[in-house]
């Protein structure tokens, strides 16, 4: 029976995908596709859970097909993230416009991703203010104690550590090991062994002129090649949306998520807060935030779906390139830098919220103005290196709870809420990285305008 049921739910899996696939070849919009199949999952998930309830065999046996289509997806965007990430940043080196302009763009994206995160940093410190947080009202099961041992023990070598030596472990001492996605901070080492490579190029593009250009040639046909690996890869967004959401809302203990509502909703509160701040930023540069919204959505909804900012890299630089009208160069650094670089909801937000927590349970009172500026600034500073998957903000939340000599294990306090929190904050992430790009283009005045306010959809997966 479990087996029947089972191809059952497979059969309706793929009847959805067929109606995707049936869109698609009526060109209906990509934005479209991505939110029908939003929509499709998050129906199908609730209607799963409701029959067969979220522990079952049988959920367990058709979630493990859907993940085909779902982890599948998820994979083969992070098999082209690090290839991405080192010809993107390479590439913008080798781009003309942007050789002589390599620091001011550099230092406008990282500044726009450190400020916003020590912004929002001040938004959770806030928001665990104004809905009462503490740790202490959280009850702890067998689940969480179990996720506070693995806490503590993933904190290792972490709280022995200084902040200077916290500094020098995102350099790259091996950049074919970071290539592997080895380390939590194996991204920005690559992004750092890119741009040490960029830099050289630079000095030989003046003393060499003739060895440069060969090299940005070969650099540029590499950077078509993976560009196109991407678009490939893309066409299966509306896909992936579907299984990973029907995935997300079939499994979900929305008994867990009632008792620990509170949390929820203050996560919530402080990330769309955020979000309207980048909005307000957007409008300050004399752009429309709607236009943002509309152009962004798809990269949204898949980081908020997949809960990894680097599987969403190839669609943010994507629809920053062909929606936003940000340049290559930039959009790449942006892209790049924000995978690993002041994320503001992994890195800003959920850290400040969890110190704010556990603060009275260490004998400290976070209402004292020192520990709400020391919190901020670890927080900023912090948010170097933040592994731009899954579980980046854990790590995140280990560095800056241990600087701020405060117990890690009621981290764990939140596993079961932990999911779906972190599908906002990844989505937060992206939309950082983009406005920074989006931003440090207007800046520059190399943003093309007709492009950011064209209504006519660029079909950025094909």
């Amino acid at each position: 029976m479990t087996t029947a049921l089972t191809i059952v739910n497979i059969v309706l899996m793929l009847l959805l995908i067929i109606g995707l696939y049936t869109m698609q070849k009526k060109r209906a919009s990509f934005s479209a596709r991505v939110f029908t199949a939003l929509g499709a999952g998050v129906a199908f998930g609730l209607i799963l859970q409701f029959i067969y309830g979220a522990k079952s065999d049988i959920l367990e046996a058709s979630i493990d097909w859907f993940n085909i289509v779902g982890q599948g997806y998820v994979k083969l965007l992070q098999m082209i993230v690090m290839p991405l990430v080192f010809i993107s940043i390479l590439g913008a080196f080798t781009k003309v416009k942007l050789s002589g302009n390599v620091g001011k763009i550099s230092t406008l994206i990282i500044g726009i991703l450190v400020g916003t995160t020590a912004v929002a940093a001040a938004i959770g410190i806030a928001s665990a203010f104004t809905f009462n947080l503490e740790a202490v009202q959280i009850q702890q099961g067998q689940a969480e104690a179990a996720r506070a041992q693995l806490l503590e023990q993933k904190l290792g070598d972490v709280q022995d550590m200084t902040l200077p030596q916290k500094i020098v472990e995102l350099l790259p001492a091996n950049p074919f090991l970071d290539f592997t996605g080895d380390r939590p901070t194996s991204t920005i080492a690559v992004v750092i062994f890119s741009a040490i490579i960029g830099i050289a190029f630079l000095g030989v593009k003046r003393k060499n002129p003739e060895q440069a250009e060969m090299f940005a040639k070969i650099v540029d046909t590499f950077y078509t090649i993976i560009m196109r690996v991407v678009t490939l890869i893309l066409r299966l967004t509306p896909y992936g949306v579907l299984a990973l959401m029907t995935k997300v809302t079939a499994t979900s203990d929305y008994n867990a998520i009632m008792k620990l509502g509170k949390f929820v909703v203050a996560s919530y509160a402080a990330l769309i807060v955020m979000f309207i701040i980048h909005l307000l930023l957007l409008a300050l540069a004399g752009l429309n935030p709607i236009t943002y919204v509309k152009k962004s959505f798809p990269v949204l909804t898949f980081a908020f779906t997949s809960r990894t900012s680097a599987g969403a890299l190839p669609l943010n630089i994507k629809t920053q390139t062909k929606e936003l009208g940000v340049p290559e160069g930039i959009a790449n650094f942006a892209g790049s830098f924000g995978l690993s670089i002041g994320q503001n909801g992994c890195a800003g937000i959920y850290p400040a919220m969890l110190a704010v927590m556990i603060a009275p349970t260490a004998g400290i009172d976070p209402l004292t103005p020192s520990f709400i500026l020391m919190l901020i600034a670890v927080v900023a500073i912090s948010s170097f290196g933040v592994a731009g998957v899954g579980g980046g903000a854990t790590f995140a939340a280990l560095i800056v709870l241990s600087t701020m000599n405060l117990p890690v294990a009621l981290a764990g306090l939140l596993i079961s809420v932990e999911p779906l929190i972190d599908m906002g904050r990844t989505a937060l992430n992206v939309s950082g990285s983009m406005m920074a790009g989006v931003l440090t283009s207007k800046v520059t005045k190399e943003l093309d305008t007709e492009v950011f306010a064209s209504t006519k959809q660029q079909h950025i997966e094909v």
